[in-house]
C-alpha cells in the first residue's frame, strides 16, 4: 500500500505543481504587471522550489558526446551491445579507435541511483580507455514474465558481460558491486575462464561491513530480515510494466540518503530559493544539475535487495569465507593472475575506510607487486568517483594501475 499511496500523492500534487509553475512564470515575466508587485520574486522563487521538490525525476542521460584523445576532440556514441531483462551492456564508442587503449568495464551500483551517477567516472576514463558500463534497469519497468533477480543473478550478469567482452578486460566496481564482482572474478579464476579480468579495481564498497560500521551497516544489523521484508518491500502498482513485482522502492532509498545529511539538503534548497529570487542563473543551474541526478532513483528487485542485506550486511558471507554462488563456495584465494586495487575515501560515511581494503586479506594469492591500495583522505563516498579529487588525485592512480597490469 505504501507504493500505491506514494503514487497517489504524486498524482494529487500534479495539478498544484502545474498551477504554481504558471504563477511563477507570471510573477517573473518582464512584461507582466504582477512582476512589479512587492514580494513577487520571493513568491515566484517559492513556487519554483515547490516544483523542484514535487516533480518526478526521469532517468538522466550521460550526455557524454565528445572526449579528447591526443589533444583532439573526438565524438562519442552510446551503443547498446547486449540487452538482458535487468541490465544492458553499454559502450561509449569513440570515433577514433586506438587498439592499445585498455578495455574497461565499469560495473555501476544497483543501489537506487541510475548508472549515470558515474558520469564523471566515465568522463575521466574515456580519453585513455575503451569504456563500457553496466546500465541497470529500473525494476518497476521489468515485467513479471522476465523472472526474478537476486544476488546470484547479479554475479551471472557480470560473468556474462565479461565473457562477451573477452580476454584482457579491466574491471572497475564502484560501491555496492564490489562483492558480486569479486565473487564473479574468483569463480572465473577458479574455472580458468579466458575472460577473467586482467585487473580488478574495487572502490568504496562493503567487502567486510564489520569494519567500523557506518549508519547503513548499523541499520542492517539492528533489524532481522523479516523487518526489511515487512517494512521496505512493496509490490509495484499499475500501470507500470512491472506491476505486482516486489521491489525495494527507489523513493525509500532516497529518503534514507536524504536523512543521512538532512541539514545539508535543507541548506541547499534554502540557497536555491535565494538564487532564484536573486536571478543568479549559474547557481540555480549548478544546483539543478546535481539534484536532477541525485533525485532520480530506481526500484530494486526485492530478492536482490534482501540477498544483499542478509548475505553482505548481516551475515558477512564473503568476509567470513562462506559466500556461495548457486551452492558453490566462492574462494577469492583462487585469484592469482588478476591485479588488485582498492580505493577508499577517508570521509566515507557509507563504506568506511577498511571495508574495501579487506579484499587484500581475502585475495591472498595475488602477488604483492600486483596489489595497490589508495586512501584519499579528504573525500566522502561520492567524492571517490566524482568531482575534483576524483579527477585530480584518484583517476590518475587508477589509470597507472590499469596500464601496469
Amino acid at each position: 500500500m505504501m507504493y500505491f499511496a506514494h503514487e497517489m500523492n504524486r498524482a494529487a500534487l500534479t495539478p498544484l505543481r502545474l498551477l504554481t509553475s504558471a504563477q511563477s512564470k507570471l510573477l517573473q515575466h518582464s512584461l507582466s504587471p504582477f512582476s512589479r508587485l512587492p514580494g513577487a520574486r520571493s513568491l515566484a522563487s517559492a513556487y519554483e522550489v515547490f516544483g523542484d521538490l514535487s516533480r518526478r525525476y526521469p532517468k538522466p542521460a550521460f550526455n557524454l558526446h565528445t572526449t579528447v584523445c591526443d589533444g583532439e576532440a573526438v565524438d562519442v556514441q552510446e551503443v547498446i551491445l547486449k540487452r538482458k531483462p535487468f541490465a544492458q551492456l553499454k559502450q561509449f564508442r569513440r570515433s577514433v579507435t586506438r587498439p592499445d587503449d585498455p578495455r574497461l568495464l565499469i560495473v555501476a551500483p544497483l543501489s537506487g541511483h541510475f548508472a549515470s551517477l558515474l558520469r564523471g567516472t566515465v568522463e575521466a576514463m574515456l580519453p585513455d580507455h575503451d569504456v563500457y558500463i553496466t546500465d541497470w534497469r529500473d525494476a518497476c519497468q521489468v515485467p513479471l514474465s522476465a523472472g526474478d533477480f537476486g544476488l546470484d543473478d547479479y554475479i551471472d550478469y557480470v560473468i556474462d558481460f565479461l565473457n562477451y567482452l573477452g580476454p584482457d578486460t579491466h574491471v572497475l566496481a564502484v560501491c555496492q558491486p564490489v562483492v558480486p564482482v569479486l565473487a564473479a572474478t574468483a569463480l572465473m579464476a577458479e574455472d580458468r575462464h579466458p575472460a577473467t579480468p586482467r585487473s580488478l579495481a574495487l572502490m568504496s564498497g562493503p567487502i567486510d561491513a564489520r569494519i567500523d560500521p557506518t549508519e547503513p551497516c548499523t541499520l542492517a544489523t539492528e533489524h532481522d530480515l523479516a523487518w526489511f521484508k515487512r517494512n521496505l518491500v512493496h509490490p509495484v502498482p499499475a500501470p507500470y510494466p512491472g506491476a505486482m513485482r516486489k521491489v525495494y522502492p527507489g523513493f525509500l532509498q532516497l529518503t534514507g540518503f536524504v536523512n543521512m545529511n538532512l541539514d545539508r539538503h535543507v541548506d541547499a534548497y534554502r540557497e536555491l530559493f535565494k538564487s532564484i529570487r536573486d536571478q543568479d542563473t549559474d547557481k540555480v543551474n549548478r544546483h539543478r544539475e546535481f539534484y536532477d541526478e541525485y533525485l532520480a532513483v530506481m526500484d530494486l528487485p526485492a530478492t536482490y535487495y534482501l540477498d544483499t542485506i542478509e548475505r553482505i550486511f548481516q551475515e558477512f558471507h564473503l568476509a567470513r569465507g562462506c559466500f556461495r554462488h548457486r551452492g558453490r563456495l566462492v574462494s577469492p584465494s583462487a585469484i592469482r593472475d588478476t591485479a588488485l586495487m582498492t580505493i577508499e575515501g577517508g570521509k566515507d560515511d557509507i563504506s568506511s575506510p577498511g571495508q574495501t581494503r579487506a579484499a587484500h586479506d581475502l585475495c591472498i594469492n595475488v602477488p604483492e607487486h600486483r596489489r595497490v591500495h589508495h586512501l584519499q583522505p579528504d573525500v566522502g563516498h561520492y567524492g571517490v568517483f566524482n568531482g575534483s579529487r576524483w579527477h585530480q588525485a584518484i583517476a590518475p592512480r587508477l589509470k597507472t594501475f590499469i596500464r601496469s597490469a
